[in-house]
């Protein structure tokens, strides 16, 4: 018998099996998180509107005809893009970000493990959620600031691949700030900090290249110029950057970042005690 108890003490784990997709479970995940935010939409979807028309009021009509064409066309329709990616890229990380820590602080963060939900079912279902906030937030932002600017689509597949893509990305960083932080003011820290200035220095409301140096140079480095300049080339035509890089970095942060996502739930970092 005691041998018996020592074969079985050291047969190790059987790894986890990803080839069976728990749709059920997934769904069931990714709904929560959709209704989330959808029970609150007057603070979930219409305050972001309202920051957006807050903006186009303050840089657009308020100077109207003082800012001078950028690129051919009217400053408000440069403008105009930025502000619904803004919307989309603010929202996607809120929407996960504070799911899981919200989850943490209120001791629920268990209901997310004890289902039989795999790491990648858990990130694609908290990243897929937050990414259908940020796109419904930016849907309904471009709708209201229309009648403000006249925003045509010259490139179909720019404005979705890189909508599509920031939401992602942004929902995924979410996911990683809310399984780090351990009280609200650690996520005050990477929004103030860090999601925010890189929003705004990423030629939302000016052109990159009119900057002195260094940070003409520096706001190269900026994932979200890209997420902002590939997203505007969507609608002007025109690119400050290169969209070749900018296609590339989109799917490889969706790649760097769901690979530490998963790391994270399969290492219980944070969540497990």
């Amino acid at each position: 018998m005691t041998d018996l108890r020592l074969a079985e003490a050291v047969v190790p784990p059987e790894p986890r099996n990803y080839h069976g997709v728990n749709w059920a479970g997934f769904q069931t995940l990714y709904l929560r998180e959709v209704r989330r935010f959808w029970k609150v939409g007057m603070q979930t979807l219409a305050a972001p509107v309202v920051t957006s028309l807050l903006y186009m009021m303050v840089f657009v009509v308020a100077a109207q005809g003082a800012r001078p064409p950028v690129h051919g066309v009217a400053f408000g329709t440069f403008v105009a893009p930025g502000l619904i990616m803004m919307a989309i890229l603010n929202n996607a990380f809120a929407n996960s970000s504070s799911s899981l820590l919200q989850a943490k602080m209120n001791g629920l963060i268990s209901d997310f493990l004890t289902p039989p939900l795999t790491p990648p079912e858990h990130v694609a279902a908290f990243a897929l959620g937050a990414a259908t906030r940020g796109i419904a937030v930016g849907l309904v932002t471009g709708l209201v600031i229309l009648p403000f600017a006249h925003v045509p689509i010259t490139h179909v597949w720019a404005v979705l691949y890189f909508g599509l893509g920031a939401a992602m990305i942004l929902g995924l960083l979410g996911v990683m700030a809310g399984l780090w932080a351990e009280k609200f003011d650690n996520m005050a820290v990477v929004t103030n900090f860090i999601v925010m200035p890189m929003t705004f220095l990423s030629g939302t409301f000016y052109l990159v290249d009119r900057l002195p140096e260094p940070f003409r140079t520096g706001s190269h480095y900026n994932p979200f110029f890209y997420l902002i300049d590939g997203f505007r080339y969507g609608f002007i035509g025109h690119a400050e950057g290169s969209l070749f890089t900018g296609v590339l970095m989109v799917a490889g942060l969706v790649v760097a970042l769901t690979s530490v996502c998963l790391w994270m739930f399969e290492t219980g970092y944070k969540i497990k005690t």
